[in-house]
């Protein structure tokens, strides 16, 4: 959930430097803001899911994880902006973390009021394609249905058997991606240009990754999903009528 003003924001700052995560953590407190810190890339992610946070301050380098392949699953959990704040003055790493989901990049050593007012910019503009991208009421049109599956665009709800589906950010934009098409194959560039925005061979076992997460979440549920099946060479499609194709990769 995206909230409304700066006084309320949730921040979740992953920085593994003591020094820069203390006075960072004391300057946005004392401009309003609720931070959490993480140290890895594990703690990263679970506080991820636990708190689901309005903005990430993310360091690239991490003990435990590629900052650049952390921001993409970060992204992939929770639909908040990121802002990258990094030593790292390569173009390549500021090219790519843009491209894996990043709102922003700030190299270190930074400039404390620049930093807060990139932070505030990229807020406001999160909120406002937020609010720009929800419709008044569900129109009938953003309804969709596959067997029990059912789709409620207009309120991002996904249920199974009349059931909620707890579903990451990503995993909706794929289910949705294939429920617009059922029985057709739609390649891993077709998925990661509907999920992502861009296509891109190298993000296939992303995809894959994603899938895998998803039909487990279908599965657990108290009736039959349809199933999504793999097309060797091509992609992956969602059946909608039950049949003897395999769903494994």
């Amino acid at each position: 959930m995206v909230n409304t003003g700066k006084q309320s924001a949730a921040v979740l700052l992953v920085e593994d430097d003591p020094a820069i995560a203390l006075t960072l953590s004391d300057v946005l407190e004392g401009t309003g803001y609720s931070v959490r810190h993480a140290t890895t890339g594990a703690e990263a992610k679970a506080m991820t899911d636990e708190i689901q946070p309005d903005l990430i301050i993310l360091d690239l380098m991490l003990p435990d994880a590629d900052g650049l392949v952390l921001c993409s699953d970060l992204k992939s959990r929770v639909d908040a902006p990121i802002v990258i704040c990094s030593a790292s003055n390569q173009t390549r790493d500021r090219v790519l973390g843009l491209k894996l989901g990043a709102d922003d990049f700030i190299s270190k050593p930074f400039d404390i009021d620049e930093l807060e007012a990139r932070i505030e910019a990229v807020l406001r503009r999160s909120r406002a394609q937020k609010t720009a991208e929800a419709p008044a009421a569900p129109p009938a049109q953003l309804q969709e249905r596959v067997g029990e599956l059912a789709i409620d665009r207009g309120r991002r709800r996904v249920t199974l058997g009349g059931e909620t589906l707890q579903l990451t950010p990503t995993e909706y934009r794929l289910l949705c991606a294939l429920a617009a098409h059922p029985d057709e194959v739609l390649s891993r560039e077709e998925l990661a240009q509907q999920v992502w925005g861009y296509a891109d061979a190298s993000i296939g076992r992303a995809i894959d990754a994603h899938i895998s997460r998803l039909r487990v979440k279908l599965n657990s549920g108290k009736v039959p999903a349809p199933p999504i099946v793999s097309v060797r060479g091509f992609g992956y499609k969602i059946v909608a009528e039950a049949s003897g194709e395999s769903a494994v990769a």
